[in-house]
C-alpha cells in the first residue's frame, strides 16, 4: 500500500512546506551540526529557510532540499554553511550570567604569572569573547599572557565578532568599561563603539563545528572553556560525545563554564561540579 505525502504545514504560505520536508530538515541539521530540533519548530524553520529559497530561486522546500543534497564542490560547501547559519540560534549579551565573570576573576588571579588558554565556544556575535577579554585585562592587567580561541559554527555571526563593533547602548556595558575598553564612533559612526586593540589582541576567531571528527584545529589544551547554552540544542548521546571531546581538549583541573539550565552531573567521570554551573575537569 502506498502512503500519502505529508500535507503542507501551512497551505497559504509562499512556499510548499510539508511535514516530510520538516522531518528532512531535522535530519539534515542533526547530521551536520548535532542540533536536535523539536516538533514545535516548524514555523521557525520555515521563516529562516524561506530566505534561502528566494535567494536560490527554488519554489518549494522539497525542491531546495533535493538541490542541497545533490550539490557538489564549492557550491555545496557554501550552501551547507548557509543552511546551518539559518538554523542556529544566536542570543547573547555582554557579561551575560554575570556570576561567571566574578568566578573567572578568582580563577585567573590564581593562575597569575602563567599563560592562560581559554576557549569561548559558540562565540556568536562576539559579546561573550570581548567580555572574557575585558575580564582577563581587569584581573591580570593589559599585558596578560592570555589567548582566547573564539569559535562558532555560524560564519556570519563570527564575522561580526571579528569586527568588534557594537551599538553604544549595548546591554551589559557600564560607563566605566565603555570608557576603558572601547572607542566611540564619530560622524557616520556615531552611536557605535569599537573594541580597543588591547582586547582584540587576546582573541582569535575561527569557524568550528562541534561535530567535526577532528578537534586538532583548536590547538593546545585549554585551561578554561566557556560552552554556555550550547548543549541544550543536543540530544543526550550528542551531549555526551561533545563532553568527552571537551574533556580531551582541556588540561587536568581546567574549568568548564556552562549555561544556567545545563546540568552534567551524569558525567561525573569527566567533570565534577565546582560552583554554580561551573565544572572542573576530572
Amino acid at each position: 500500500m502506498s502512503t500519502l505525502p505529508a500535507p503542507p504545514i501551512n497551505q497559504d504560505a509562499e512556499f510548499s512546506f510539508s511535514g516530510a520536508d520538516f522531518e528532512r530538515v531535522r535530519q539534515l541539521i542533526y547530521q551536520r551540526a548535532g542540533i536536535s530540533l523539536h516538533a514545535g519548530k516548524q514555523a521557525m524553520v520555515y521563516s529562516r529557510l524561506s530566505r534561502r529559497l528566494r535567494e536560490t530561486g527554488h519554489r518549494s522546500f522539497g525542491e531546495y532540499l533535493q538541490w542541497l543534497e545533490r550539490a557538489t564542490g564549492a557550491q555545496a560547501d557554501s550552501e551547507w554553511q548557509e543552511f546551518v547559519n539559518c538554523l542556529t540560534t544566536n542570543l547573547t549579551a555582554f557579561f551575560r550570567e554575570e556570576h561567571h565573570f566574578h568566578a573567572l576573576v578568582t580563577d585567573l588571579r590564581a593562575r597569575q604569572g602563567k599563560p592562560v588558554r581559554i576557549w569561548c565556544n559558540a562565540a556568536s556575535t562576539g559579546e561573550e569573547p570581548y567580555s572574557l577579554a575585558m575580564t582577563v585585562i581587569e584581573a591580570l592587567g593589559p599585558s596578560a599572557a592570555a589567548h582566547i580561541v573564539c569559535s562558532d559554527i555560524d560564519t556570519k555571526v563570527l564575522e561580526t565578532a571579528r569586527k568588534g563593533v557594537y551599538a553604544a547602548e549595548s546591554r551589559g556595558l557600564d560607563p566605566e568599561r565603555l570608557k576603558r575598553h572601547f572607542m566611540r564612533g564619530t560622524g557616520n559612526n556615531a552611536g557605535f563603539i569599537r573594541a580597543k586593540p588591547e582586547l582584540s589582541r587576546l582573541l582569535e576567531f575561527k569557524p568550528f563545528n562541534l561535530m567535526s571528527p577532528s578537534w586538532s584545529a583548536l590547538g593546545d589544551a585549554f585551561d578554561i572553556v566557556f560552552c554556555r547554552n550550547v548543549m541544550i540544542y543536543f540530544d543526550n548521546p550528542t551531549q555526551r560525545k561533545v563532553l568527552e571531546r571537551t574533556h580531551a581538549a582541556m588540561k587536568p583541573g581546567g574549568l568548564l563554564y556552562v549555561g544556567h539550565s545545563e546540568n552534567f552531573t551524569e558525567s561525573r567521570d569527566l567533570f565534577r561540579l565546582r560552583g554554580k554551573t561551573i565544572y572542573e575537569r576530572v
